[in-house]
């Protein structure tokens, strides 16, 4: 991105960055600027519902992503998310909208009186995805004032941020690289274990707790076995659980942004 003009994305915060996850946010924003790029908040923007609505008939619940994905293409810009649930939800309705006629039909027949129109125009980025497919690896590692290094960091990828993978397509969901790349870039040493793109229990906390108390446990313990004295992650709600359900894990957990932060500002 060295040499290029400034760019400018329209930016979906979500509702957990307002209040749980203000760090994923704050730190986000600190290093877009530093990176060359300006994340500029979708105005008036409303909850993506949290879950992707799998009922083929359900449309009601898709309006908030069609109006944040129609207003960034009325600003020219593509929409940019950071947090695993938003990113999934948007990007599968973004999908629908693109490729399910029927869908497009209903959206567009309730957002008639807002004078909404979308077929799926807008292209959705992960933050991740900035790093690297605009700014680049290199460009990051160059902008790196406080290099991580000594620190053995293991990526925690959880499963919103990578599947369905046709749909998300932002890396291979079985076997991802992009947040170990990025843990490269900020200087420290990647830490590769074999439950780091498990499902952490996610929602199950509100049904059963013993379950993601159980996948926590094994994933922070799985981590530490191959070496990892940091985990870091994109999800609030994977933090969420990794963090209550700990036990005796020495493991920190931290979303990327503040790495990156750290690393360049």
């Amino acid at each position: 991105m060295s040499g290029e003009k400034h760019i400018t994305y329209s930016y979906f915060p979500g509702c957990t960055l307002r209040n749980k996850a203000v760090e994923l946010d704050r730190c986000a924003r600190v290093s877009a600027e530093a990176l060359g790029f300006t994340l500029e908040e979708v105005p008036d923007w409303q909850c993506c519902g949290g879950t992707y609505p799998l009922a083929k008939d359900e449309v009601a619940t898709k309006l908030s992503s069609v109006r944040a994905l129609a207003s960034a293409r009325d600003a020219g810009h593509s929409l940019v998310t950071i947090c695993s649930a938003c990113h999934n939800v948007i990007k599968q309705v973004n999908n629908d909208m693109r490729t399910d006629d029927s869908i497009v039909q209903k959206v567009n027949n309730y957002l008639k009186e807002d004078k909404i129109s979308y077929h799926g125009e807008t292209d959705v980025l992960h933050y991740l995805e900035v790093l690297r497919d605009v700014v680049g690896w290199d460009t990051v590692k160059a902008k790196v004032k406080k290099p991580l290094t000594g620190k053995k960091i293991g990526a925690y990828y959880g499963c919103l941020l990578l599947r369905p993978g046709k749909v998300m397509q932002m890396d291979d969901p079985e076997n991802p690289k992009i947040l170990e790349d990025f843990i490269r870039a900020v200087g420290a040493e990647p830490v590769t274990y074999s439950l780091r793109n498990e499902c952490c229990g996610a929602y199950t906390i509100f049904e059963d707790k013993t379950i993601p108390a159980e996948r926590s446990k094994k994933i922070l313990a799985d981590a530490e076995e191959h070496g990892a004295d940091m985990l870091v992650t994109a999800c609030p709600l994977c933090r969420y659980n990794l963090i209550k359900n700990k036990g005796d894990s020495k493991l920190n957990v931290v979303y990327f942004t503040e790495l990156l932060a750290e690393a360049i500002c």
